[in-house]
């Protein structure tokens, strides 16, 4: 048996308890992979991550993903719990301006600034309007009928990501959706706040196949749906997202665009330390 570091971070919520903690096993390597899949089960978190040494030489860490059914190539409140799990443990980048995550999405830049972690938005796998059947499953699955829809779209980054563009923020809350419909699918939901929320607008995100119905917090889903609404010209070039609402949790993420990039922010806390025995 041998023993691990072990960090929970609580991302995406200024308030503890409040956001979407993650699992972060630090010195991950070696570990068969039916282990980090069997762990991560365990947990029942959204995701657990496991850090490992880099392959390539611009990267600081190697970030493997799961859910409790699946490895993920990437996704945004790990990459921001990962990472401050990793500072607070004494790594340092070797870039002083950005910290560099390799994952098996690629090579994922964060930086910090306002007190908080930020990463940089991956580009999209795919992207354009959903097909006919699509939508109208989506919309039996949720009870939404076709004229609530403003938009809808591929925003898949990774976790195979499609959204539905709603008009009011208080329908997003409403909704009750069929996860037995929405088998397959990783479907996020957005509408605007206006000038009734603290935030600019509401995002819920559902995801049955990965073990988790619904995320409380979802750094991938933020990111992808920014990349669409400023590419629309619906949004500006920065706003703050509310999510988990839903489920009796305050989560915020806020978003920026800097120099045709955007960007994905989020506090993070670590609210539980120790060692992991495997």
């Amino acid at each position: 048996m041998t023993e691990f570091p072990f960090s929970q971070v609580d991302v995406f919520s200024e308030q503890p308890l409040k956001g979407n903690p993650v699992a972060v096993v630090h010195g991950a390597h070696g570990i068969p992979d039916d282990v980090l899949q069997g762990f991560a089960h365990w947990t029942n978190l959204s995701e657990t991550t496991f850090l490992q040494a880099p392959t390539h030489p611009d990267a600081d860490y190697g970030l493997r993903i799961f859910t409790p059914g699946a490895e993920l190539p990437f996704a945004g409140h790990p990459t921001l719990g990962s990472c401050h799990a990793w500072l607070e443990a004494g790594g340092r980048p070797k870039n002083p301006e950005y910290v560099v995550q390799e994952c098996a999405a690629g090579l994922v830049r964060i930086r910090r600034s306002d007190g908080r972690l930020w990463f940089a938005a991956p580009p999209l796998v795919r992207s354009g309007a959903l097909d006919d059947a699509l939508l109208e499953r989506l919309l039996q699955a949720t009870g939404l009928r076709p004229d609530e829809v403003l938009d809808h779209q591929w925003v898949d980054n990774g976790p195979g990501w499609c959204a539905l563009l709603l008009e009011d923020a208080q329908r997003v809350l409403s909704l009750e959706p069929d996860f037995a419909q929405l088998k397959g699918v990783a479907l996020g939901v957005v509408g605007f706040w206006g000038d009734a929320g603290a935030a600019d607008m509401e995002l819920r995100a559902f995801v049955p196949d990965m073990g988790v119905p619904e995320d409380p917090v979802t750094g991938s889903l933020n990111a992808s749906i920014a990349q669409w609404l400023m590419a629309s010209e619906r949004v500006g070039s920065r706003y703050v997202a509310s999510q988990g609402t839903a489920l009796g949790r305050a989560g915020r993420v806020f978003i920026q665009r800097i120099d045709g990039a955007v960007w994905v922010g989020g506090d993070c806390r670590t609210l539980v330390s120790g060692t992991l025995a495997l």
